[in-house]
């Protein structure tokens, strides 16, 4: 099938969205009240670098804001189906965050919703850059980490009545499936047709010996049994510097598709694994669990171990896996990093 015909057998009604006709998405988006009647969008163009999803910025004579599209592929990678219906647990994320006011100031405004066509209109922040800087060039402030931290501890906090129906949604299902294959399985499994060695020349050599650690891979899939599991928090899923911004009002946090009712400490793992790939100094990974688990006490010393492992985990398949990073790191440091994984998967 094309494109367009795997999208409308998703979205029967849909309207799929194109960034070349201007027009088009005027239309659009009068037509669903994203825009008043006398507004004209004078440009069109694409917000961010995005994996998941097509995000467009429309600029009016009034305001910009952003159209965010679910498309039944991942965006970067077309070939890699993706949930259909996951705008709709985005939706619900950012339902939950307009009532709790320490998460609606840390996020952008849901302005609207076009569940036909898996549409999420959204407050533009403006020319807010994400943090994947981080990966050539460090630098993340004490400020930045405290700011980080705090997001997660609020986002954590038990919801009262969730009613079934929300239960449900944020079981995110098929979202978790698509995770757990490309964190915990894919990029352990032999013969996965993934070609490291266009990643980095030589990686496959010191990929091998992690893959054939048997003790190593089935711990691994025993953190992926624990991410599947159902639990009490909110968890945003993918909490990495690609999903925070940077914006004159201090950092905004965007992207939570992936979010799922979970264990904590996968928000925690995936941040510290990325602060290991970025090269911070391993001191700053232990203040943010410092700083995470003052200011929730319910959680411990099992939160700190688990959230250690997820780290490792992370770590792996970001080296490994199908979701790469822009890293600077030559095959030596990439090894380095795996034996890395290792300890914090079995400690």
């Amino acid at each position: 099938m094309t494109p367009r015909e795997t999208f409308t057998r998703a979205y029967p009604d849909g309207a799929f969205l194109d960034p070349d006709d201007r027009e088009g998405l005027e239309r659009y988006a009068r037509d669903r009240g994203f825009i008043a009647a006398e507004e004209k969008v004078g440009a069109v163009s694409r917000a961010g670098e995005g994996n998941m999803n097509l995000t467009l910025r429309l600029v009016t004579g009034h305001r910009s804001l952003i159209l965010k599209q679910a498309r039944p592929w991942v965006e970067k990678y077309p070939s890699l189906a993706a949930p259909a219906g996951r705008s709709r647990v985005e939706r619900a994320f950012y339902e939950i965050a307009s009532s709790r006011p320490e998460l609606q100031r840390a996020m952008p405004r849901l302005l609207g919703s076009d569940p036909s066509s898996g549409v999420l209109a959204l407050e533009d922040l403006g020319e807010a850059q994400d943090f994947t800087s981080l990966y050539q060039h460090g630098g993340l402030k004490e400020g930045e980490l405290e700011e980080l931290a705090a997001f997660l501890v609020a986002l954590h906090r038990p919801i009262q009545d969730l009613a079934p129906d929300q239960r449900a949604t944020f079981r995110n299902l098929e979202m978790r499936a698509l995770n757990h294959e490309h964190i915990f399985r894919l990029p352990l499994a032999k013969n996965n047709g993934l070609d490291l060695e266009a990643c980095s020349p030589g990686l496959r050599a010191v990929a091998d010996p992690i893959k054939d650690d048997a003790r190593y891979v089935e711990a691994v899939a025993a953190l992926g049994r624990r991410y599947l599991d159902d639990g009490g928090a909110l968890v945003h899923g993918d909490y990495f510097p690609g999903s925070w911004l940077r914006t004159g009002a201090g950092i905004r946090i965007i992207d939570p598709e992936f979010c799922f009712l979970g264990p904590a400490a996968f928000d925690l793992g995936v941040m510290l694994g990325h602060l290991c790939l970025a090269r911070q100094p391993p001191a700053l990974g232990d203040r943010l669990l410092d700083l995470y688990l003052e200011s929730a006490p319910r959680v411990g010393d099992e939160t700190r171990r688990l959230a250690r492992g997820f780290a490792g985990a992370e770590i792996m398949r970001r080296l490994l896996g199908v979701a790469q990073l822009p890293l600077v790191h030559d095959t030596e440091a990439r090894g380095a990093l795996l034996e890395y994984s290792r300890e914090l998967v079995l400690s």
